[in-house]
């Protein structure tokens, strides 16, 4: 994997229209997104598709980058995830998958690239513990919404809830997991 100065300037280049850099680019990157793809899509076939998405969309948006706001390989897997959530959006339009998978998988660890160090992701035991500090419904609504990109109106529908309480309860189980990372970490 190329360095964040390596990353930064091929985002550049690919900023000004350089398809050359684009290229270099997807052969330093791409295992590591497919891999953050594949742990969200579970079929190879439309994690593939996922991945070719999120290259077009890095293409578009590659001028926008600001190596001010973060590392760009986060900021490419940021883009990458965002286009596997939205997969799943559009694939299941209705009824939402499960929070732990039906083998069993922790969905935690679907997320998490073990191949990544410890400042690219946070520490999936310290998320894991304040999790399970949440209450039921509450967490369910933050996994699903943050982890499998559902909006507060499918959220809404889901719980049967009005869309302002689900805000509610998103809001305070964001605000208790920050409080939890912050003494847990």
């Amino acid at each position: 994997m190329a360095d964040d100065d390596s990353l930064r300037r091929l985002l550049a280049e690919v900023g000004r229209g350089d398809a050359a850099a684009l290229a270099q680019l997807y052969d330093l990157t791409s295992p590591k997104l497919f891999g953050v793809i594949l742990r969200i899509e579970k079929d190879r076939g439309l994690a593939e598709d996922v991945l070719q998405d999120a290259y077009l969309r890095i293409w578009q948006a590659a001028g926008s980058y600001d190596p001010a706001a973060g590392r760009p390989f986060q900021w490419l897997c940021t883009i990458a995830r965002n286009r596997a959530i939205d997969g799943l959006r559009r694939k299941s339009s209705g009824e939402a998958q499960v929070l732990a998978n039906d083998d069993g998988e922790d969905w935690v660890a679907r997320l998490m690239d073990p191949h990544d160090d410890a400042t690219a992701f946070l520490d999936r035991d310290a998320l894991s513990t304040c999790l399970r500090r949440l209450e039921p419904m509450h967490r369910d609504c933050v996994v699903l919404a943050y982890c499998e990109g559902y909006s507060r109106e499918e959220l809404a529908q889901r719980f049967d809830r009005p869309v302002n309480t689900i805000k509610t309860w998103l809001h305070r189980a964001l605000s208790a997991l920050k409080s939890c990372l912050e003494t847990v970490s």
